[in-house]
């Protein structure tokens, strides 16, 4: 519990902590529960994960092989691999400049409710913190999707918080049948639903589904996550899973590095998603690599021990351990991070960013607070013409619906 803030913590709440009984490991009823062995996989290979065990010697010889095995990438996140890093990058660089040649992808996140049913400590939207809340309508949604598509911009990513009762699956289909309006490609980075939900919002028009596992780390899971339904450890590891039952063409994995062991969480990110792929292969893999941020009513929350060279370590990692996944650098970082990523290794960029709700269009009154602080805060325009002048390739969309 050593992210809380404890001035925002009262009486009521301790009590009502103290009266939490769910098991994180026990599915509610709502939930939908798959036949896999995929988790098992993955929390046993993690758990066997010894990161000192590699040496110098097993990093390189991950760096002369064209396709890693998943050792290898275990090697490539140890710490024999830190002293390493200048040669693991250039061979990142070569990888990426293979598969996806100069090209960056460019999309921005829009933030359509910030209500909140989860406790989650280190989240500027836990249901517990005091913020403003506000939920776009319809009419709204339009207004921002319209502004945003204005800037050039034809790939989007709507999020909400985690609250069925104030965002249900059909204010988000809506959502996704107007961003169809102005976008050629949707995201998903809401709470996770049964895959016969991600059906329906994949016939209103969304593309792919992210979700941040967080960590992998199921003990500490429960520690961060203390209430609502975000704190069933199995159900949101199989989101992923979920949604490609439903019909979504990509899912993008992430763990919040700083909440925990960062290389077991990076080991475990990659391994989930490689596992994943193994059982659907013509699902399309993307990774993002967030690091913890500092949210309202609490700006000491940062990221233990993941430093930008850390960051890079696992970026690379992700890269050379799965050459045809996207992986996206966040707002979280600076410009000067973000800006040397793609030139190594990340594929996707966002621009034009604001965690907040109602912040794209200027008649919108119904605005909300952010989810965490962003670093980066350049304009669309900003971030095309930085990669332009870096000799990179902005790519909006290479998605055409026939």
């Amino acid at each position: 519990m050593e992210y809380i803030n404890k001035s925002i913590l009262n009486e009521k709440i301790l009590e009502d902590l103290k009266k939490n009984k769910i098991d994180h490991m026990t599915y509610l009823p709502d939930m939908e529960v798959l036949k896999s062995d995929i988790m098992d996989k993955v929390l046993k290979a993690v758990k066997n994960y010894n990161y000192y065990r590699y040496t110098k010697s097993d990093v390189l010889y991950a760096l002369e092989k064209e396709n890693l095995s998943p050792e290898d990438f275990a090697a490539l996140l140890s710490p024999a691999a830190a002293p390493l890093l200048e040669e693991i990058a250039q061979k990142a660089r070569i990888i990426t400049k293979k598969h996806f040649g100069n090209s960056i992808y460019i999309f921005t996140p829009i933030y359509i409710a910030n209500y909140c049913e989860n406790y989650c400590i280190y989240c500027g939207f836990n249901c517990h913190n005091k913020i403003n809340r506000a939920k776009l309508n319809e009419q709204e949604i339009e207004k921002e999707m319209k502004a945003i598509s204005e800037t050039g911009l034809q790939e989007i990513l709507i999020l909400t918080g985690e609250s069925r009762t104030k965002s249900d699956i059909t204010y988000i289909g809506e959502a996704c049948k107007i961003a169809r309006k102005y976008f050629k490609l949707i995201g998903l980075e809401i709470y996770p639903v049964n895959s016969e939900e991600y059906a329906y919002l994949h016939k209103c028009g969304a593309d792919y589904v992210t979700v941040f596992q967080e960590t992998y780390n199921a003990d500490k899971y429960q520690t961060l996550h203390l209430s609502g339904h975000k704190r069933i450890f199995p159900y949101r590891f199989y989101a992923q899973e979920r949604a490609l039952k439903g019909g979504m063409r990509g899912v993008g994995f992430a763990a919040l590095l700083g909440l925990d062991d960062f290389r077991k969480d990076a080991f475990a990110t990659g391994y989930h998603a490689y596992t994943l792929q193994k059982k659907y292969p013509h699902a399309e893999i993307a990774f993002s690599c967030p690091r913890l941020r500092p949210i309202i009513n609490n700006d000491k929350i940062n990221a233990m021990n993941v430093h930008e060279k850390e960051l890079l370590q696992v970026v690379c990692a992700y890269r050379l351990f799965m050459p045809f996944a996207n992986i996206t650098i966040s707002t979280r970082e600076c410009a000067r991070v973000r800006d040397n990523m793609v030139n190594i290794a990340a594929t996707k960029i966002s621009a034009g960013v604001n965690t907040g709700i109602g912040e794209h269009a200027d008649d919108i009154a119904s605005k909300g607070d952010g989810q965490f602080e962003i670093s980066d805060e350049r304009s669309v325009y900003e971030v095309y013409h930085t990669l332009l002048k870096n000799h990179l390739q902005p790519v909006m969309s290479d998605y055409i619906y026939v």
